[in-house]
């Protein structure tokens, strides 16, 4: 399934041309309060934005969770430039990200929306053990499960849960 999705979005950007890429929706770091400010000024250095799925009406795409070490907070933003968008994440008291992970063009995550609109669906949030447990549908499950993965998401497709396990990032079986 999701093959077809990322087969059809692609065609769709192909046929859209730039314009696609003009209609998906970008906030600047600042327009998230919650941010830290020393990552939120990297982000606008960096010239990064956060790109909006049109799946949801409040500003998403920049998440708090427990990632890479149980008991610790990082931050996980999907920063979008130059047609890429890559998931950043930063540690308590880091100024610069800490991994990078998941990248990919911004086109691969169109598809065609209501009215023959083209719809942005890249989204990503936090994936408790409990989720990713019950989404494993049999698929391979590292031990021990004891912090937060990301979930990243084609809105309306399936996603993976991205988790941090012995040092490498790896993929998990996510929704269908």
């Amino acid at each position: 399934m999701m093959m077809f999705g990322v087969a059809l979005s692609i065609t769709l950007a192909a046929s859209a041309g730039p314009p696609a890429d003009a209609a998906i929706r970008r906030l600047s770091p600042s327009a998230f309060s919650t941010l830290p400010q020393a990552v939120s000024s990297y982000l606008v250095r960096r010239g990064c934005t956060i790109p909006q799925s049109d799946y949801f009406d409040r500003p998403h795409n920049v998440i708090r969770g427990q990632f890479m070490i149980r008991g610790r907070t990082d931050w996980a933003i999907l920063c979008s430039r130059g047609g890429t968008s890559t998931i950043l994440l930063f540690s308590p008291g880091r100024t610069a990200p800490v991994a990078e992970v998941g990248s990919s063009e911004d086109r691969n995550w169109l598809q065609g929306g209501v009215g023959g609109r083209t719809d942005f669906s890249h989204s990503i949030s936090v994936a408790s053990p409990k989720d990713i447990r019950s989404r494993a549908f049999g698929g391979w499950l590292p031990r021990p499960l004891d912090h937060d993965g990301i979930d990243d998401s084609f809105d309306g497709k399936a996603s993976v849960v991205l988790y941090f396990h012995k040092g490498r990032w790896v993929e998990l079986t996510g929704m269908d």
